[in-house]
């Protein structure tokens, strides 16, 4: 499942971002990229270690606590703290598949990556190229969004950046480990989720919508793992 999810971060919150941002030190993005990616990888990141992307990961995912859309779809059990990074003209990121787990750096903690989060922190207009193009069964997914806009997919998937040709594509990545570790299941209930929201919408307190409820609860409580 490809999703995008809106409005994750309100305009004052970007335009915060990115003051932060415009002041803060970059370094070459391949610190953080696996044997394959370190090959395609061709951006600047900030340091996992900079106060600057501890303070805005923090914002993001408060954020993202309280974003129905994106707690419905991702059923998460940990979050990834969130990564920064900058693509200037010429830069781009080749075809690539995350790797399946992350060491949260300066912890001994590690995270399974079902899923992969890109939340842009610029605008379409301000940059020209830099899509995030997304493989899947059903072909190829160009994604491109507002600022405080989120995309959400496997990260199994195989994706790359294509190369930004003018102005600075800004943005945050980051994993997560769902409770629902395969997609097909955690497809089914995020389908199975909003049916029964808009059964609400539509029809407050029908007993269809109480017996859908716990089919969901049901099938989360058979395919979930903590």
């Amino acid at each position: 499942m490809l999703l995008a999810i809106p409005d994750v971060l309100s305009p004052d919150q970007v335009a915060r971002a990115r003051r932060r941002l415009d002041a803060a030190e970059w370094v070459d993005g391949r610190v953080t990229a696996g044997h394959q990616s370190l090959r395609a990888k061709d951006n600047s990141q900030l340091a996992e270690s900079s106060p600057v992307a501890k303070e805005l990961g923090e914002l993001i995912v408060a954020a993202l606590e309280r974003h129905p859309l994106f707690l419905s779809a991702a059923l998460p059990a940990r979050v990834f703290p969130p990564l920064f990074n900058r693509y200037s003209a010429g830069q781009s990121f080749g075809t690539h598949v995350d790797n399946a787990i992350r060491q949260v750096s300066g912890t001994p903690h590690r995270l399974r990556t079902d899923l992969a989060a890109t939340l842009f922190l610029c605008g379409p207009g301000e940059y020209q190229g830099g899509e995030l193009r997304v493989e899947d069964t059903y072909g190829v997914h160009e994604v491109k969004l507002p600022a405080g806009h989120m995309v959400l997919y496997p990260a199994s998937s195989l994706h790359h950046v294509a190369p930004v040709t003018a102005g600075a594509r800004l943005a945050s990545f980051f994993w997560i480990q769902s409770m629902i570790r395969d997609d097909g299941e955690r497809t089914l209930l995020f389908d199975l989720d909003a049916a029964i929201q808009r059964l609400e919408q539509v029809s407050p307190q029908h007993e269809v919508s109480v017996r859908l409820t716990g089919i969901y609860h049901n099938l989360l409580r058979r395919w979930a793992s903590l």
